[in-house]
């Protein structure tokens, strides 16, 4: 990792995968600017976009299902007017009924996989996608057909480097043979932990970045709301997962003190201890390179993750920090089976 003046506030840097894109050791996900966490101030998270640049976030994150294109829409014109300065990563296979919203499936056949692209392309106003996922692992197609198809991608110049999501370690290391895997993508956090079973270890023995989505839990991790059926508006997803809502809230509440006392202790937040206990616990792994991409939609948070790069815990705080998850109450999903979780 390289690191930029302090003075200045930017991040340092890092490289995804052997063959991969230099990024900022923090990106952006872009999700909740138009999606899923309720209303939000269009203008403002434009902004937040600028000043993520300013900061040398350089990884933006988004996906064909958020809003159903619409994100990607949304940060088409950062993207095109930035588009040598940042790494664009986008994703497909989550497939939604144009009939009904709330019914999705997971598709990762080769012609589906083409569609995608195209109108990814299209609406982010590209000609080629710098990190392209797969968004979810479809088990009823063979990998080497999937991942074959993207590499197609790859050669025909649509697409620069290839990604997976919430792929197990044994998926991943299979993806691998069929065409160079530049990062996988799944949660990873205090309150989130599976994927230390396996797959952050062949990330690691594989040369591939590790890009953990939701570091802060949500929101959650960082104290911004308690239980999202009480605080929370009624189009925001977060009312949907278990450890969120009644008794689970309740109990996974108190289970921040910890990280309330180490937060007192660097005159730091809640979610900047989050964030740094993610860098932190990556470089227990000697080898592995993380780039969190926690989501925001206005500058004074991407201010605050930023500066919780430079936020070092001590083995003390690790120690203090260590219990928190196999305490949370409640899975990350009402359905785990599109996990990798779900397929350990």
């Amino acid at each position: 990792m390289t690191t930029d003046s302090q003075d200045n506030g930017r991040i340092g840097t890092v490289r995804l995968g052997a063959q991969g894109p230099e990024t900022g050791v923090q990106g952006l996900g872009c999700m909740g600017m138009s999606f899923a966490y309720g209303p939000t101030d269009a203008g403002e998270a434009r902004a937040t976009l600028e000043r993520a640049l300013e900061l040398g976030v350089t990884l933006y994150d988004t996906a064909d299902l958020y809003g159903a294109g619409e994100n990607e829409k949304f940060i088409s014109p950062f993207v095109r007017a930035h588009r040598d300065e940042i790494t664009l990563a986008t994703k497909f296979a989550i497939s939604l009924d144009p009939s009904d919203p709330a019914k999705r499936s997971i598709r990762n056949d080769r012609p589906y996989i083409r569609q995608c692209v195209e109108a990814s392309l299209r609406r982010l106003g590209v000609e080629e996608i710098d990190l392209y996922y797969m968004h979810r692992r479809d088990v009823e197609v063979p990998l080497e057909e999937s991942v074959g198809a993207m590499a197609e991608l790859v050669a025909e110049g649509k697409v620069r480097h290839l990604g997976l999501s919430e792929v197990t370690a044994g998926e991943l290391r299979e993806a691998q043979t069929v065409h160079p895997i530049a990062a996988v993508q799944s949660e990873w956090s205090l309150f989130s932990r599976d994927v230390e079973n396996g797959v952050v270890d062949a990330a690691r023995e594989l040369g591939v970045a590790f890009v953990p989505y939701s570091p802060l839990g949500r929101g959650f991790l960082t104290g911004a709301f308690a239980d999202a059926e009480k605080d929370l508006t009624g189009d925001d997803f977060r009312r949907q997962q278990p450890r969120f809502t009644g008794e689970n809230a309740t109990a996974n509440a108190a289970l921040l003190d910890p990280v309330r006392q180490v937060a007192d202790a660097h005159g730091a937040t809640l979610g900047q201890i989050a964030l740094a206990w993610v860098h932190q616990q990556a470089r227990l792994r000697e080898g592995l390179t993380v780039v969190p991409i926690p989501g925001t939609r206005k500058r004074h948070r991407v201010e605050e993750n930023a500066a919780a790069t430079r936020i070092e815990l001590s083995a003390d705080d690790m120690a203090l920090l260590e219990p928190i998850a196999g305490q949370v109450a409640g899975d990350r999903y009402a359905d785990m089976s599109f996990t990798s979780a779900g397929r350990q």
